[in-house]
Parts: C-alpha cells; sequence; structure tokens
C-alpha cells in the first residue's frame, strides 16, 4: 500500500524536486559519494534513483561509469533520463526495491540512499541487493537516522500524516537489519545536515 502511496507522491513532485531539495540533494549524495570511493571500472546499482543526481555526480567524475539506476516512479524517472541522455553506459528501469529485475551477482556496487525509510519490506529489499550483488561488492545505503531528536519528531509526524511514510531506523535497528540479511558491515558512521537532517552511512559487504 505505501509503495503505492510514494510512487504516486514522486510522481506528482517530480519536476520540481531538483529545486526544491536542491541543497539537502547536493550536501547529502556529494557525502555519500565520497564515503563510498567508487572505481571507475565497477558497475553500479542506484536503488531509489529518484531523478537520477547521483549518477550526475558520478558522471562529472567519469563519464563511462556504468550505472543502472531503478526507481517505482516513472516520472521521477523521466527527469533522471533526460538528465544522463547524452551517456549510453547509463540506463533506468522502473522497478521495487524488493523484486529488483536483474540476474544474481550483477553488479560491483549498490547504493541507496534517501529511500530506506520508505521501503514497505527492508528484508526483501537487503535480500534483493545482495541478490544482484557480486560475491566481492558492496552495499552502500544512506538513510535518516533516528537517533537524532528531530529525525525522531519527523519520523513520528510522518507516521501520522504521510501514509506513504514506513520507518525511520536508529543506527542499532538499520545495523541489525544488515546483519540479519547477511552482510557484514564494514564501515559506517552519522552525519548531521543542518538543524533537521540528521543520517547514517553504512557500507557492507555480503556473506558468502
Amino acid at each position: 500500500m505505501s509503495e503505492t502511496v510514494v510512487r504516486q507522491q514522486y510522481d506528482k513532485m517530480a519536476h520540481f524536486y531538483d529545486q526544491r531539495w536542491n541543497t539537502y540533494i547536493t550536501k547529502t549524495l556529494t557525502f555519500l559519494k565520497t564515503w563510498a570511493h567508487i572505481s571507475p571500472q565497477t558497475t553500479i546499482l542506484d536503488v531509489a534513483c529518484g531523478t537520477g543526481e547521483f549518477e550526475h555526480l558520478l558522471l562529472n567524475d567519469n563519464p563511462t561509469q556504468q550505472i543502472m539506476g531503478v526507481d517505482i516512479s516513472e516520472n521521477m524517472l523521466l527527469v533522471a533520463k533526460q538528465k544522463c541522455r547524452n551517456y549510453p553506459n547509463v540506463s533506468f528501469s522502473t522497478a521495487s526495491a524488493s523484486a529488483l529485475p536483474f540476474s544474481s551477482s550483477s553488479f560491483d556496487v549498490v547504493v541507496s540512499a534517501n529511500s530506506f525509510h520508505y521501503f514497505d519490506d527492508p528484508d526483501a529489499a537487503l535480500a534483493e541487493m545482495k541478490r544482484v550483488l557480486k560475491p566481492d561488492g558492496k552495499l552502500v545505503i544512506l538513510d535518516w537516522c533516528r537517533d537524532y531528536i528531530l529525525c525522531k519528531i519527523c519520523d513520528i509526524l510522518l507516521k501520522v500524516f504521510d501514509s506513504g511514510h514506513k520507518q525511520c531506523y536508529s543506527q542499532t535497528e538499520f545495523h541489525q537489519l544488515l546483519t540479519s540479511s547477511n552482510f557484514e558491515i564494514c564501515g559506517a558512521t552519522k552525519v548531521r545536515f543542518g538543524l533537521i537532517w540528521g543520517l547514517m552511512l553504512a557500507t557492507a559487504t555480503p556473506n558468502i
């Protein structure tokens, strides 16, 4: 149910999303890019890629980076496709995080930014991310962190007023989800952007 609501919400805001959230998007995705240390030779899957801004950041450094982005909002993907239209090495597809339309062991890196709190079934999403990762690949997830008091308040309010919002997690809860999905956490941090936004980031590798 919430996935349908999220799709409708983001379809409506796609044409102004980048402008409204420009500062937040730039700061968080630049931080993710720096943290992830993505090699130019790697193949990347961006889950819940939105308007393709992370792809745009990567391509500024490496125009030949092989990237696939998926999102449930077709209108957000239309923006992403237009943004990356000159890069044949970048593709986009409509897909849920819980049902990725790719063969097993297809990607060196799977990333997901600012979206985990929307996932209806985080265990299923993590299982799919693990499935499509190569055995020596890595998963990098950035999301809101309920350890910060204002994020906790936002989480409470969104559960009341936004039927698309699923749940914000504490860092401990998030790490438990990763380890229970058979990932090994190899790096983690928390960071604040401005007064409201407290985020957590983790890099994990699949346990074989």
